[in-house]
């Protein structure tokens, strides 16, 4: 039986549009971008077509810079506090369940002279605004804030939290990656980052919008490619790729959205007797975060292999460390072991959630019994 691929947070499947418009760029038109000579120039060409479908879903006055991924476009983010710190300005304000390219970025400016605070949630994991509130003066540099939580799904008000930044004026800098192309982007950030294999596109590129008259210092040194702030050679097919995969999510947006929701209330019904991690209608609902007391998650994906969820981020699977996310909504360890997360997609059928629910709810009453 083939696995069935519930894991849509941790990474996405390529869209056949996406890898057909980038096989090209892989094959005969290889030349870099950067050249001068005709194919260079149709390499650039494309790369500037991709940028423009990036921009085209995103505020209007701004630039997009191609990174790596979206924690290179991250930490790239992060050097606007270096340019501001001369002015007095050296806090940094980010929410305590920040992805850990935020959150562990911000924790390293700690060390580097900066004064980090991490935002503290509630049960649901919606941010304490009266603690937002209080943690703004002459001295901030920069608040984070994701727009969509990677492991609950849930969906902070960065709109009110950019609105609040900028009365005090500090930048804003808004963790898109599992937004961008699915719900709306906040208009007034300074600061958006995105990630290609999150929306059906490749892996190993990602991107930074930035505000008009946000100064950024180098990430990477060497010949100045990509805007003077990251040197090295674009990749055409990764850029076509990353362009291409936006402009089909928003032409999906509301199809794609409608399927989602019918899988995901589909499964809510199917797991209805766990407790669902987050709030339970402020968030984005491709992401169900679960659990049942007395649960071994380890045990539990072990027994259900034909299914792929996780335990929690990718990332934190990988790290062995426990989830900061659910350990910031007040869980207790053994309910952090005891959470599994689900993560539906445009690919996903009503009958693989059906299947998968059957399988997971099987082998958890087995553990329970």
């Amino acid at each position: 039986m083939a696995t069935i691929y519930l894991d849509n947070q941790a990474t996405t499947a390529l869209a056949p549009e996406v890898f057909d418009a980038m096989l090209p760029w892989l094959k005969d038109n290889f030349g870099n971008p950067h050249s001068a000579h005709v194919m260079g120039r149709q390499a650039a060409s494309a790369v500037e077509v991709a940028r423009e479908q990036l921009a085209a879903l995103l505020p209007a006055n701004g630039r997009v810079i191609f990174t790596g991924s979206a924690t290179e476009a991250i930490n790239l983010a992060f050097g606007a506090v270096r340019k501001i710190s001369g002015e007095g300005r050296d806090q940094i304000a980010v929410i305590d369940t920040e992805h850990a390219a935020v959150r562990d970025t911000a924790l390293w400016y700690g060390t580097q002279g900066f004064d980090t605070k991490l935002l503290p949630v509630d049960h649901q994991g919606l941010v304490k605004m009266e603690d937002m509130e209080a943690c703004f003066s002459s001295r901030s540099a920069l608040v984070g804030a994701m727009l969509v939580n990677n492991e609950i799904g849930v969906i902070q008000p960065v709109e009110q939290i950019t609105e609040m930044a900028h009365k005090y004026g500090a930048l804003m800098l808004c963790d898109a990656v599992q937004g961008f192309g699915r719900i709306d982007i906040p208009q007034e950030a300074d600061l958006i980052a995105l990630s290609g294999h999150k929306i059906y596109g490749p892996k190993g590129i990602g991107a930074l919008w930035v505000r008009d008259g946000v100064d950024l210092p180098p990430l990477i040194h060497g010949g100045g490619q990509e805007q003077g702030v990251r040197s090295g050679t674009l990749s055409p097919a990764l850029c076509v790729g990353l362009g291409v995969a936006a402009k089909i999510c928003a032409e999906r947006r509301e199809r794609d959205a409608a399927h989602i929701a019918g899988l995901a209330a589909k499964a809510r019904s199917l797991f209805s007797d766990w407790t669902m991690n987050g709030a339970v209608d402020q968030r984005y609902p491709g992401n169900l975060n679960i659990r049942r007391d007395g649960l071994d998650v380890a045990r539990l994906m072990s027994e259900v292999r034909g299914v792929a969820f996780s335990a929690g981020s990718a990332c934190a699977s990988g790290s062995g460390r426990p989830s900061h996310v659910l350990a910031a909504l007040g869980l207790e360890p053994a309910q952090i072991k005891s959470s599994i997360r689900l993560g539906f997609g445009r690919y996903n059928e009503i009958e693989e959630v059906e299947q998968a629910a059957h399988l997971i709810n099987q082998a958890a009453e087995s553990q329970l019994s």
